[in-house]
């Protein structure tokens, strides 16, 4: 568990599945990180157990859960990812549209890097949006990212922007 001053980040858990169904269908979520074919609770459920979970087992970090520190509302998840397209470990982050604009990206994702390097001493973390994404464009700045490249994640996709942040 990671706490800041406004929120809690844990690992996603089954009880989630209703929260990440509704992330995923988000028309920003589809837009800007892809379609996951969550449409279930059930869906959801195997998408967390096969991705967030799995990584927690396998490399220690994933995807967590944000949630409000006040009532424990869920807002969005930010994570550490390994990807076996990327070289090292990135940054992922992703809110509910409610939440926006309200500082609350840049204190999860400051929170997460700071664990990352603190706690896992991961050196070098990398983070991709697509070519559009403004303001995830803009809060990488903000923590320190540098724009490197342009990169595709396998041959039928689309172009990514590839950024870095170094220790």
């Amino acid at each position: 568990m990671i706490e800041t001053e406004r929120l809690v980040l844990t690992h996603l858990a089954d009880r989630d599945a209703e929260f990440i169904r509704g992330l995923l269908n988000e028309p920003s979520f589809i837009r800007y990180v892809g379609d996951r074919g969550v449409r279930t609770a059930d869906d959801a459920r195997r998408y967390i157990q096969d991705g967030p979970v799995a990584s927690y087992a396998r490399h220690g970090y994933g995807l967590l859960r944000v949630g409000l520190k006040a009532d424990d509302t869920p807002i969005g998840i930010c994570g550490v990812l390994r990807r076996d397209t990327l070289p090292e470990p990135d940054l992922g982050f992703s809110l509910l549209p409610p939440w926006w604009s309200k500082g609350y990206a840049h204190e999860a994702a400051s929170a997460v890097m700071r664990h990352a390097r603190g706690t896992l001493g991961v050196g070098r973390i990398l983070a991709i949006t697509s070519v559009d994404n403004e303001s995830s464009i803009r809060l990488l700045g903000k923590l320190g990212f540098q724009f490197e490249q342009m990169i595709r994640l396998g041959e039928d996709t689309t172009e990514l922007r590839l950024f870095a942040s170094e220790p």
